[in-house]
């Protein structure tokens, strides 16, 4: 078990799902229908094949309800200048720190009617949850032990609400619940999988996943997520970590996944990085080494025709190159991508000229990239591109 510096509990963790976010409400869908849209929104096929109400035996118990503390009001600048967190150190007793946010850490980006936002991971390995109201409600989530992170519209039966921790983990990844219904929901499936809203599928939003440096560039005027004690938390006082540490340090180069878990495969590494896509019964999963040797890669997946590249940090992306129903042909000339006489940027799927001038790519895969384990976890029959032609 991973301990969780001053709380000593387990960590947890979270991973993907294949729902439309085109609209309001999304839990309509029909297995086997997709939606490819170019408003910025996410185009995926149907959820991965699960047995709802999952029992009580497929969950582990990882840590406490709320022992990782939601962030439930969270608070923005333009960096992390002036920020003191005092904590409890196990071993040194109370501490105070003034956290770093470095140009190359990795932070979730989300734009709302041209503002944007920026999650880093350094709050996000700690509280795993952000409770959110910008455009809407919104929910952000990540999960270390999968390295995955979901975005969505934080509503649940059409009613904004707050979601928390569960302390448990399905299938190796982060499980919420929400104060509404008191459902338990799959991060990775991005459903809800005990109680009332079992079967509910989250609506989903795009999840830019790249350094701070990088989105600054490309969002000169972004806010970003800053620590508690300055953003409040389910628990309220008292919830402060060492945001200069990482509490997974070493889980990466490990063999283990989740809690205990050995990985048995021999496809990829475990821990190795993928981009994945599940569209009309087919699952896909693309290497970022793979990827940064091949630079652009145009596929179709259950139909979706789709680009999948990496981003000038080396983040594997995944966009759906058909727009305005008419299927674009993409190239590259090193830092856009090309295609319909417009250069898209690679990070976040927008042409910054030509006939496509200011057009965003739909996001063809609903969750981030994440570890290879975390995406079979979900998808057991996944493909998986090798390059080889």
């Amino acid at each position: 078990m991973l301990a969780l510096g001053t709380t000593g509990v387990a960590a947890l963790a979270g991973c993907l799902s294949d729902t439309d976010s085109s609209g309001e409400s999304n839990s309509s869908q029909e297995p086997g229908n997709v939606t490819a849209t170019q408003d910025g929104g996410v185009a995926t096929g149907p959820a991965a094949a699960l047995d709802l109400p999952v029992e009580d035996s497929e969950l582990q118990r990882g840590a406490g309800e709320d022992a990782i503390p939601a962030i439930v009001d969270p608070t923005f600048e333009s960096d992390w200048s002036g920020v003191t967190v005092e904590y409890t150190d196990p071993f040194s007793g109370q501490q105070t720190i003034e956290p770093r946010l470095d140009p190359d850490d990795t932070v979730i980006g989300v734009t709302r009617d041209g503002e944007a936002r920026a999650y880093p991971f350094r709050v996000l390995n700690w509280h795993e949850i952000v409770n959110d109201q910008f455009g809407g409600p919104l929910l952000v989530t990540y999960c270390p032990l999968c390295r995955s992170a979901v975005t969505a519209k934080r509503r649940v039966d059409g009613e904004a609400t707050v979601f928390g921790v569960s302390g448990l983990l399905y299938r190796n990844a982060l499980v919420m619940y929400d104060e509404a219904t008191e459902s338990l929901w799959s991060q990775l499936a991005a459903r809800a999988i005990q109680g009332p809203m079992t079967g509910e599928s989250l609506d989903l939003e795009r999840t830019t996943i790249t350094s701070w440096e990088t989105w600054q560039a490309d969002h000169p005027e972004t806010e970003v997520l800053r620590p508690p004690p300055e953003s409040s938390t389910v628990v309220g006082e008292g919830a402060t970590r060492n945001y200069n540490n990482n509490p997974y340090e070493g889980y990466n180069e490990t063999s283990r996944t989740g809690l205990a878990g050995e990985f048995d495969g021999d496809r990829l590494d475990a821990k190795a990085e993928v981009i994945g896509i599940a569209n009309n019964g087919v699952a896909r999963a693309y290497p970022a080494a793979t990827l940064e040797s091949e630079g652009v890669v145009e596929d179709s997946v259950g139909g979706l025709p789709v680009v999948v590249t990496t981003t000038p940090d080396g983040t594997p992306v995944a966009w759906v190159r058909e727009v305005d129903g008419e299927v674009l042909s993409f190239s590259s000339d090193g830092s856009h991508l090309l295609a319909g006489g417009s250069r898209w940027r690679r990070t976040t799927g927008v042409a910054v000229d030509g006939p496509y001038e200011e057009r965003r790519l739909a996001q063809a895969n609903a969750v981030s990239p994440q570890f290879w384990f975390a995406w079979l976890d979900i998808h057991p029959d996944s493909e998986l591109h090798t390059g080889d032609g």
